[in-house]
């Protein structure tokens, strides 16, 4: 199989990395490897961390029957920090039409602005680019301009976890073409364009940290993270019935219930307890009593955080993801316990109908429905500066300084105006082009980026 047209999804997470292979937008394989190298959605081992990472990538190779050599990696929204950035770079001192370069120009000016120290930029959200002080535009490119300015939000990690991450999947083999934050590669498959819009929350209940995201106009507002997850609820488990971590695990999966009041005291299991002669039985109602208050506990303590920044009151609701919402009853405790409406997400795809794969698969969704200014955004952000636009930027500093007239400065006033109603105009057809022509956009996926 030609691999041009592949994009891979890479979750790494405390207790398992996920892997999830696109073709031209289509899923075509996803799978989760154990992972021993984390902790509490730390790297505490790269050498484990990169062995889970190797094996998933081999294996999801092995199913497509192709090979693998670049991946985008999710970043959790625990490492991220989101600052606002602006800046304004020069365009020509008597206008000319904003390139390329351009963009990326003052992209890399207000992430410079931005980023904080001990901290790299992961990605930059523009909310507008302005041209000339006064004219707010989505896409600047080919409007004649004198000076570039954009808005937006930069979101940030700090260094040394970052580093962890790369030199993990560097080990692993393969090379990471650029990061994407996780909760809104999530929202991108787990809410519909009103719950981005309105206002939801996105409730992420992992094997090491359990995070509540508010995601509201499409943009992260606020997050509150809970350091225990699923790994701490078998713990509870092993600990209580005195029986080994595996087994603890394996008994919450085939016998736990978040909610108790769906299990019953009928229902009884065999559990191998250290200490004691043989077997002891237990039922469904004990097992699922442990299981509730390790996530009570976690509910509750979100609970704070997000009832006073206004979060309970926003209509989307909560929407629940992660591999703890595979056990039954999870949103009725959630739902009763805030007083808000929720639901459980997760793909619906074949092959990964399971909420483990919600981040995988939404970085490949999010990757995919990415346009020209967000990969030249990313350009910026992760590639230095070329010598051509060096030289660009040059020229435009020595540019003579002579006055603009107003008859000229009229017509691109009014270049600019037929610009901005030519793009209205075409919209719509674009809109159903693009619709056409995605299955061929995946193919120049890298390319656009590595050009």
């Amino acid at each position: 199989m030609d691999n041009t047209n592949l994009l891979v999804g890479l979750d790494i997470g405390t207790t398992s990395v996920k892997a999830v292979v696109a073709d031209a937008g289509k899923v075509i394989g996803a799978v989760a490897i154990p992972n021993l190298g984390m902790r509490h959605g730390s790297i505490v081992d790269i050498d484990e961390t990169a062995n889970a990472i190797r094996r998933a990538l081999k294996e999801i190779a092995k199913k497509i029957n192709t090979n693998i050599y670049r991946v985008v990696t999710g970043i959790p929204v625990g490492m991220l920090q989101l600052e606002t950035a602006s800046d304004l770079v020069n365009v020509g001192d008597n206008g000319r039409e904003v390139g390329n370069s351009d963009v990326k120009r003052v992209v890399r000016v207000a992430s410079k602005s931005a980023v904080k120290s001990e901290r790299e930029p992961i990605a930059f959200l523009p909310s507008r680019f302005v041209i000339d002080g006064k004219t707010e535009v989505d896409d600047p490119r080919k409007m004649i301009a004198h000076s570039l300015a954009v808005q937006g939000i930069m979101l940030t990690a700090p260094t040394s976890a970052l580093h962890n991450i790369k030199k993990a999947v560097e080990r692993a083999g393969y090379q990471n073409n650029f990061f994407v934050p996780t909760p809104l590669a999530i929202a991108s498959v787990a809410l519909t364009e009103s719950e981005r819009t309105f206002g939801s929350i996105i409730l992420d209940s992992g094997g090491g940290v359990t995070t509540a995201t508010v995601v509201h106009n499409g943009q992260i507002k606020y997050a509150n993270i809970d350091f225990e997850g699923g790994r701490d609820i078998s713990n509870d488990i092993s600990a209580v019935l005195s029986t080994s971590k595996k087994d603890a695990e394996q008994i919450k999966l085939d016998y736990g219930y978040a909610d108790p009041s769906l299990a019953s005291t009928k229902n009884k299991f065999a559990v191998n307890s250290v200490g004691t002669n043989g077997q002891q039985m237990v039922d469904e109602v004990y097992l699922s009593n442990i299981i509730n208050a390790r996530i009570m506990q976690a509910v509750e303590r979100l609970d704070k955080g997000l009832a006073s920044h206004g979060a309970l009151k926003l209509p989307g609701g909560i929407v629940i993801t992660g591999g703890n919402s595979l056990l039954q009853g999870f949103e009725n405790i959630v739902a009763n316990s805030l007083g808000v409406k929720a639901r459980i997400y997760q793909p619906d795809q074949i092959g990964m109908r399971n909420p483990v794969y919600s981040a995988a698969y939404g970085i490949v969704n999010y990757a995919y429905k990415m346009s020209d200014i967000d990969f030249l955004v990313i350009k910026a952000i992760y590639g230095s500066e070329t010598a051509e636009e060096a030289e660009s930027a040059k020229k435009i500093t020595k540019n003579s300084k002579s006055p603009t007239t107003s008859n000229e400065t009229k017509v691109k006033e009014e270049y600019n105006r037929h610009e901005l109603l030519k793009r209205e105009r075409n919209s719509r057809s674009k809109e159903k082009k693009n619709l056409q022509n995605k299955d061929r956009s995946i193919k120049n996926f890298f390319k656009k980026f590595f050009d």
